[in-house]
């Protein structure tokens, strides 16, 4: 038998980080982070334990990466859903309501994710969470800001806001007050966008299925020219 490529096993790396974003996910939103073992992520992804830390440097940073990933994928499905749209207040207000969706719909998972931002290591440079930042900052220049870099973390920050104040236990805002703050502050239309909860997965708001979020095909956009 012939050794394979280095195209081969390339792939088969690509894969196999892919399932271990989607078992870091599925898992925290079952049983949270502190439950959830790398050895539980690495069954989940049908790999070796020692391929975790071949890609990861630790479980926060590989949970971080993997709700980046949710999280840019979540927003490039409200983005572009149809009727695609290239009106900027549109645009904007499906990014909204995509993040706040995140909380409504996965508040263990998510309420994991700020608590980690908030630790030493903080933001984790990674892919994900530079696509996420693309999305956003394309969002706020197709809004119309005449300076995106000063109006893109502002947005970050009043979005990151809202989803610590969706979710703090015991004194949780509702989504929908958060949401109409923030399109009053954007000056955006209630009826843009779609509000959390309004597409249901069997009356509960919450996609079971994350598969297409963590696909194994290599996506057009992600091929090198």
């Amino acid at each position: 038998m012939s050794p394979r490529s280095a195209s081969v096993n390339e792939e088969l790396r690509r894969r196999s980080r892919e399932r271990l974003l989607q078992a870091a996910v599925e898992l925290v939103d079952e049983h949270g982070f502190e439950a959830t073992t790398l050895a539980d992520i690495a069954d989940r992804a049908g790999s070796a334990r020692g391929l975790v830390s071949y890609y990861f440097p630790g479980k926060r940073q590989l949970v971080q990466s993997a709700v980046h990933r949710l999280m840019h994928r979540t927003l490039e499905e409200a983005l572009e859903r149809e009727p695609r749209t290239e009106d900027g207040r549109e645009r904007l207000a499906r990014a909204i309501d995509a993040i706040l969706g995140l909380a409504h719909d996965r508040p263990v998972l998510m309420r994991q994710h700020m608590a980690g931002l908030l630790q030493a290591e903080g933001f984790v440079q990674c892919p994900e969470q530079r696509r996420l930042s693309e999305l956003l900052s394309d969002t706020v220049t197709r809004y119309g800001s005449p300076d995106v870099t000063a109006d893109y973390p502002l947005l970050r920050a009043v979005l990151m806001g809202a989803v610590y104040a969706a979710l703090v236990p015991g004194v949780p805002m509702p989504v929908p007050a958060l949401r109409a703050e923030l399109f009053k502050r954007y000056g955006l239309d209630w009826e843009q966008g779609m509000p959390p909860g309004s597409g249901t997965d069997a009356g509960t708001g919450r996609d079971q299925d994350l598969s297409r979020f963590f696909a194994t095909e290599e996506r057009a956009e992600e091929r090198p020219e």
